[in-house]
Protein backbone atom coordinates (compact mmCIF):
# COMPACT_ATOMS: atom_id res chain seq x y z
CA UNK A 1 0.00 0.00 0.00
CA UNK A 2 1.21 3.50 -0.75
CA UNK A 3 -0.15 6.30 1.37
CA UNK A 4 -0.46 9.97 0.49
CA UNK A 5 2.90 11.61 0.21
CA UNK A 6 4.31 8.44 -1.38
CA UNK A 7 4.94 6.66 1.93
CA UNK A 8 4.50 2.92 1.54
CA UNK A 9 2.48 1.17 4.24
CA UNK A 10 4.05 -2.26 4.51
CA UNK A 11 2.13 -4.84 6.48
CA UNK A 12 2.98 -8.47 6.94
CA UNK A 13 0.51 -10.86 5.38
CA UNK A 14 -0.58 -12.02 8.85
CA UNK A 15 -1.18 -8.43 9.97
CA UNK A 16 -3.23 -7.62 6.88
CA UNK A 17 -5.30 -10.80 7.32
CA UNK A 18 -5.87 -10.07 11.01
CA UNK A 19 -7.06 -6.53 10.29
CA UNK A 20 -9.29 -7.72 7.46
CA UNK A 21 -10.95 -10.25 9.75
CA UNK A 22 -11.44 -7.63 12.50
CA UNK A 23 -13.07 -5.25 10.01
CA UNK A 24 -15.43 -7.96 8.76
CA UNK A 25 -16.29 -8.83 12.36
CA UNK A 26 -16.88 -5.16 13.27
CA UNK A 27 -19.18 -4.56 10.31
CA UNK A 28 -21.22 -7.62 11.20
CA UNK A 29 -21.44 -6.97 14.95
CA UNK A 30 -21.86 -3.20 14.90
CA UNK A 31 -23.72 -2.58 11.67
CA UNK A 32 -25.33 -5.91 10.92
CA UNK A 33 -23.60 -5.96 7.53
CA UNK A 34 -21.72 -8.89 6.11
CA UNK A 35 -18.84 -7.80 3.91
CA UNK A 36 -16.40 -9.96 2.00
CA UNK A 37 -12.65 -10.22 2.17
CA UNK A 38 -12.11 -7.85 -0.75
CA UNK A 39 -14.28 -5.07 0.73
CA UNK A 40 -12.70 -5.48 4.17
CA UNK A 41 -9.20 -5.51 2.67
CA UNK A 42 -9.93 -2.36 0.69
CA UNK A 43 -11.31 -0.71 3.83
CA UNK A 44 -8.11 -1.56 5.72
CA UNK A 45 -5.99 -0.19 2.88
CA UNK A 46 -8.03 3.02 2.72
CA UNK A 47 -7.80 3.59 6.48
CA UNK A 48 -4.06 2.88 6.45
CA UNK A 49 -3.53 5.39 3.66
CA UNK A 50 -5.79 8.10 5.07
CA UNK A 51 -5.29 7.74 8.83
CA UNK A 52 -2.03 5.84 9.12
CA UNK A 53 0.11 8.98 8.91
CA UNK A 54 -1.64 10.42 11.97
CA UNK A 55 -0.79 7.33 14.04
CA UNK A 56 2.72 7.23 12.59
CA UNK A 57 3.34 10.90 13.44
CA UNK A 58 2.03 10.34 16.97
CA UNK A 59 4.47 7.46 17.38
CA UNK A 60 7.34 9.61 16.11
CA UNK A 61 6.36 12.41 18.51
CA UNK A 62 6.16 9.98 21.45
CA UNK A 63 9.58 8.55 20.55
CA UNK A 64 11.04 12.05 20.21
CA UNK A 65 9.77 13.02 23.67
CA UNK A 66 11.14 9.82 25.20
CA UNK A 67 14.57 10.34 23.64
CA UNK A 68 14.55 13.99 24.70
CA UNK A 69 13.84 12.95 28.30
CA UNK A 70 16.60 10.32 28.19
CA UNK A 71 19.07 12.92 26.88
CA UNK A 72 18.12 15.29 29.70
CA UNK A 73 18.67 12.48 32.22
CA UNK A 74 22.08 11.68 30.72
CA UNK A 75 22.98 15.38 30.80
CA UNK A 76 22.06 15.57 34.49
CA UNK A 77 24.02 12.39 35.23
CA UNK A 78 27.09 13.73 33.44
CA UNK A 79 26.88 17.09 35.21
CA UNK A 80 26.73 15.28 38.56
CA UNK A 81 30.12 13.74 37.76
CA UNK A 82 31.81 17.12 37.37
CA UNK A 83 34.31 18.05 40.06
CA UNK A 84 35.39 21.46 41.23
CA UNK A 85 38.49 22.65 39.42
CA UNK A 86 40.99 25.37 40.22
CA UNK A 87 41.97 26.88 43.52
CA UNK A 88 39.40 28.23 45.91
CA UNK A 89 39.17 32.03 45.89
CA UNK A 90 40.94 33.84 48.75
CA UNK A 91 39.00 36.19 50.92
Amino acid sequence: MVGKGGIAVKLKKEQQEYMTERVKEWFELERGEVIGDLAADQWVQQMAEEMGPFFYNKGVEDARQMVEQKVMNVDEDLRSLERPAGRPKRR
